[in-house]
């Protein structure tokens, strides 16, 4: 009898680590968001990722082995028991384990967390009920620009949409504050993705085709028959409402849906960095894991430059990837542009004064979106550049671990 409690104990246990293990490798509890052996420094090593997965794909048979090896040890226990409280022991274990299981399977699955829009609505400026202070990651096509409001999209974490005929997919994660936007379709067919967790605390997503693993923040497939495939990655814009419409006045913009009034109203002050969570609020310090950066990708190159010091400077100039780059900000603080600083065969030196952008070639001025409104150069555009985002220092460092930091005063 003692050794079929031990045997009672040692496999619900086991089963009860299984069901625990599932998720806590890809969900953000202490200390799992770090690889096996790992420090908190930007490494990305994916041994507990690839755990996760391997116990993803597996957990099928191995539930129905730690359950037939459960039969006989819990029939024994429930009607020959030693002493009477092993009986109540046992119930409780099991009933336990029930709990376990369901809460890891339906309460704690990350797309029951975090779920799609029920009723998805996408509307003109004339019938848009979001403030026009409420930042946004815009995106456009073949003449069709669209909204998508930070406050509904980090709580979705992803939106499926048409924009000139394109089918595109909106991407947020609240806790590396990346807002991304790809093409779903693998390798000539569209795709359908479920948010599954997370790695170094970016959004994971699973292809309905082939199962495999997609971080958000770089759109690469870092598990699965897919791996080391990438999406395409659309060009977005972050800025606020007001900012899109005035330069694209026929913009559509995505409303909340009513059935998820709650979650959003918890996102309310997440994009000015007012969040109460430890995952997602603004460290107002420079350089801190939490604090904001704008990363720039040019020609396997990347740098971050400090947020508070755009604010303050209102413009940076650099050189990245053999790049010269110009980084703006609006007059609002929150909206920012990164562009090119050649106009032709020449690369402007810029210079912000009295609130006037100029550059100091030609003394044309300039707005922050990088159109020449007064001199020489009137009617010129900077070119965007496509690979620039507003993120957390942390996430930055972590999938970019080459970059470079502007330290210039």
């Amino acid at each position: 009898m003692k050794r079929s409690l031990l045997f009672f104990l040692v496999f619900i246990f086991l089963l009860i680590a299984l069901e625990v293990l599932s998720v806590y490798f890809i969900m953000p509890f202490p200390g799992s968001q770090l690889g096996l052996g790992e420090s908190d420094s930007g490494h990305t090593s994916l041994g507990r990722v690839e755990l996760a997965y391997w116990l993803h794909r597996n957990i099928g048979w191995l539930r129905v082995v730690g359950w037939l090896l459960l039969i006989y040890p819990t029939f024994l226990v429930f009607t020959k028991p030693r002493r009477t409280w092993h009986r109540y022991m046992a119930g409780g274990l099991v009933a336990l384990y029930g709990v376990v299981f369901y809460e890891v399977n339906q309460e704690m699955m990350a797309d029951q967390m975090f779920k799609q829009p029920i009723n998805k609505r996408v509307v003109s400026m004339s019938e848009n009920k979001i403030p026009l202070n409420k930042l946004v990651l815009g995106f456009t096509a073949i003449g069709q620009a669209t909204a998508y409001p930070i406050q509904l999209i980090g709580y979705h974490h992803q939106v499926r949409d048409t924009v000139g005929g394109q089918p595109v997919m909106i991407t947020y994660c609240t806790v590396c504050r990346t807002g991304r936007v790809f093409s779903p379709i693998i390798k000539g067919r569209p795709d359908e993705f479920r948010l599954v967790g997370m790695d170094h605390f970016n959004a994971m997503f699973e292809d309905k085709r082939t199962g495999s693993w997609w971080r958000q923040a770089t759109g690469e497939a870092i598990l699965g028959p897919l791996k080391g495939n990438s999406l395409t990655e659309l060009a977005g814009q972050h800025m606020t409402l007001g900012e899109w419409a005035a330069q694209h006045p026929n913009t559509r913009v995505l409303q909340a849906d009513s059935t998820f009034a709650d979650e959003f109203a918890g996102m309310k002050n997440y994009e000015k960095g007012l969040s109460k969570g430890k995952l997602t609020r603004r460290d107002s310090a420079s350089w801190q894991p939490k604090s904001w950066v704008i990363g720039v990708e040019k020609a396997g190159f990347s740098k971050a430059y400090d947020w508070n010091k755009l604010v303050e400077k209102r413009t940076l100039s650099d050189v990245v990837g053999g790049e010269p780059i110009l980084l703006t900000i609006a007059p609002d603080s929150v909206s920012f542009g990164a562009w090119s600083r050649r106009v032709g065969a020449q690369t402007l030196t810029f210079h912000y004064a009295s609130r006037q952008l100029t550059d100091q070639e030609t003394k044309s001025v300039w707005t922050w979106r990088g159109h020449c409104v007064a001199g020489p150069l009137r009617g010129k555009r900077l070119d965007a550049m496509p690979k620039a985002y507003q993120e957390f220092w942390h996430s930055w460092r972590s999938f970019h671990p080459d970059t470079k930091r502007d330290d210039a005063d």
